[in-house]
Formats: C-alpha cells, sequence, structure tokens
C-alpha cells in the first residue's frame, strides 16, 4: 500500500510521490502591462491545522491541511524545486483549477488539461491566463467576489489553495528511474579523473533553484470564524504553464496525496498560533530603485498550454477592490537575469 502521507519539512509542503511546494512571498505586479517574473522575498511560514485544534475554525479542523499568514492584496508564487521524481500536481485555488479553469477534479484531465508536470515546471506564480503568461495569484477576502473562486462558480465558499498530487505508474516510473541510472553513469564515464563533486546533487530533470528565501518567525483561545481569504488575481507575467508530453496513461488513476492550504490573515495567524505574522510586503518602487534582481525564464524545449476562456476572463482584484495605489518604478533592463533554456508529522486531511 503506498504512503498517501502529506509532511511539513521546514516551510516544505511535501507530497507523496516526492512533490515539493514552497509558497514565496513576492511583489505586487501592477495591473496593467506583462512583466517579467517577480523576485521571491521569503517564504510564507507553514503550521499543520491539526496543531492548533484549540483556536482554528471548526471548519477548518474539518478540512484539515495547513495554514499560512497572509496580508491583503499580497502576491505569492508557488515553487516546486525540490521535487525529485515525474509528477502531475493539480493546483486549485478555490477548488478551480489554476491551469483548466474547470472545477476541482479528484482525475488528471488532459483537454483542457488539469494539471502541472513536475518537476519541468519550476514554479506557477498565478492562473494560466494568455499564450506564455499567467496573472499573478493575490489573496483577497472572501464574500466580494474578487476571487477566481467567486468569478467562475458565482459562490465563495472554499477559498485557500488546494494541491493534489499524482505519481507516475509503476512500471513507467522504473523506466524513469532506470534511465536516469544509465545518464549518471554515463556522466560519470565522462569526467575526467581530477573532477570533484557529487554528480547526484543536478538531476537531469531538476528544476531550476527557486529565486529567494527568508526564515520564518502557543495561544490559547476559544476557537472562532476566522476572516477567510483566496486567491484573486493581479498583473500579468511572462511564465509558460507546460503541456505535458506523456500518453495520460502513464498516469496513476488515483491521486498520491492532498492537502488543503487556509489562508490567514496575519491579525488571525497571531491570535492562532501565538506567532507574529511576517513583515509587511516590500514597497515595490524601493526594491526596484535598490537594483535588485527580476527574472525571465523560458523553456524553447517545452509546448505552452493555451488559456482557457474561463480563466481569460477573470477579471483582476483591482476592478473589485478598489485601484492599485502603490507607485510601480519598472526594473531597468540589467535587473532582468534569464533562467533556463524530511519528514516531520503528517498533514492530517479531511473533507473538502
Amino acid at each position: 500500500m503506498t504512503d498517501s502521507t502529506v509532511r511539513i519539512d521546514g516551510n516544505t509542503l511535501r507530497l507523496p510521490g516526492g512533490v515539493a511546494v514552497r509558497f514565496v512571498r513576492t511583489l505586487r505586479l501592477p495591473e496593467t502591462g506583462t512583466h517579467p517574473l517577480p523576485p521571491g522575498l521569503g517564504e510564507f511560514p507553514v503550521r499543520r491545522v491539526a496543531d492548533y485544534a484549540d483556536t482554528v475554525p471548526e471548519q477548518w479542523r474539518a478540512r484539515g491541511g495547513v495554514m499560512l499568514p497572509v496580508y491583503l492584496r499580497e502576491a505569492m508564487w508557488l515553487s516546486f524545486s525540490g521535487t525529485t521524481e515525474p509528477a502531475a500536481l493539480q493546483v486549485g485555488v478555490g477548488k478551480v483549477c489554476a491551469v483548466s479553469g474547470r472545477p476541482w477534479s479528484d482525475r488528471l484531465v488532459r483537454e483542457p488539461q488539469n494539471y502541472l508536470v513536475l518537476p519541468r515546471q519550476p514554479w506557477l506564480d498565478g492562473i494560466n491566463s494568455g499564450k506564455g503568461t499567467v496573472r499573478q495569484f493575490v489573496a483577497v477576502p472572501l464574500g466580494v467576489g474578487a476571487t477566481v473562486e467567486g468569478q467562475v462558480t458565482g459562490e465563495e465558499v472554499w477559498g485557500g489553495v488546494q494541491l493534489q498530487s499524482f505519481a507516475l505508474k509503476e512500471g513507467k516510473l522504473a523506466e524513469w528511474r532506470a534511465e536516469q541510472r544509465r545518464r549518471a553513469e554515463q556522466a560519470r564515464a565522462m569526467m575526467p579523473p581530477s573532477a570533484s563533486g557529487g554528480f547526484g546533487a543536478a538531476m537531469p530533470m531538476a528544476a531550476p533553484a527557486a529565486p529567494g528565501a527568508m526564515p520564518a518567525p502557543a495561544m490559547a483561545g476559544a476557537p472562532r470564524a476566522a476572516a477567510a481569504m483566496g486567491l484573486g488575481v493581479g498583473g500579468s507575467m511572462r511564465q509558460e504553464v507546460y503541456r505535458d508530453d506523456r500518453p495520460l496513461r502513464d498516469w496513476a488513476e488515483e491521486p498520491a496525496g492532498r492537502v488543503f492550504v487556509h489562508l490567514v490573515t496575519p491579525p488571525e495567524w497571531r491570535r492562532i498560533t501565538g506567532e507574529a505574522p511576517p513583515p509587511s510586503p516590500v514597497d515595490r518602487a524601493a526594491y526596484t530603485r535598490a537594483g535588485l534582481p527580476w527574472f525571465d525564464y523560458y523553456d524553447q524545449d517545452a509546448a505552452d498550454l493555451a488559456p482557457t476562456d474561463t480563466l481569460q476572463a477573470v477579471k483582476p482584484v483591482g476592478d473589485w477592490i478598489g485601484d492599485d495605489h502603490e507607485p510601480w518604478q519598472a526594473p531597468s533592463p540589467h535587473q532582468v537575469q534569464p533562467l533556463g533554456d524530511a519528514p516531520g508529522k503528517p498533514v492530517e486531511d479531511g473533507d473538502w
């Protein structure tokens, strides 16, 4: 019987099959124009809901999973660096697929594709919205209609982020592992005798390292309804969502594991966990003035998924909760950098 346990390793979620997911804080883009990939400004701290059963809302206990603190209109992206073997990962925003725009499903679908292929997909900054672009994930409260969930379904019931992984079927995974061993042996044979260092540190399919990381920083109280948060969309950026080049039959029919990620406002985070939330997001103009990097990533060997009409029609959060008044200072060309051509307690799943 395969292990369906999801665990937290530091702030990394580890799903069955070697899938690693980190939630990364980032700069919020203007809602007009198309931009390079914004930099990472550190990881969101992630905690198990089960560890705070006395202070989380009852509904959260029922859904299980994990939680992280996020500010209103704060942007985030998902990093998959550290994923060790091929996997298909479904990403839901309020149980709407961030890739296809279709309702959450317990099955992989090819037309339209409702999953990402890891580790080929190094990260995901937003919903699939156009040829070679995504619209940035931006946190908003439920109840005003600004979330992707609200705009696609007409209701805001779930909020948060949902993740579900699928492994290759046993025979296909064995073939992949054998191919990796063959490549490793060939590479070792080509290395000069004086060469040093561990070859195994860089797997042929390993994703590029995610830019940015920072460390994260128990209180009693009666559970109550928390201010529920979901994800809407912000500005557009250049990022491809890759088409799977494997036949759908190569993937397992049943998910290997899944997890519900609750988004918590900073005041609720402090009340529930007793911890200080991360500092408020960095000002965009100050970041750019400091000359710090932005990123461009392109893989000429991978086919990009076309967007669906459903996700193309999603409007930015500014259309719902007011204009973005934070000043914008575009990065200079030299700031844009090209990228590419352990256990812990198990996370409890629940009813969602």
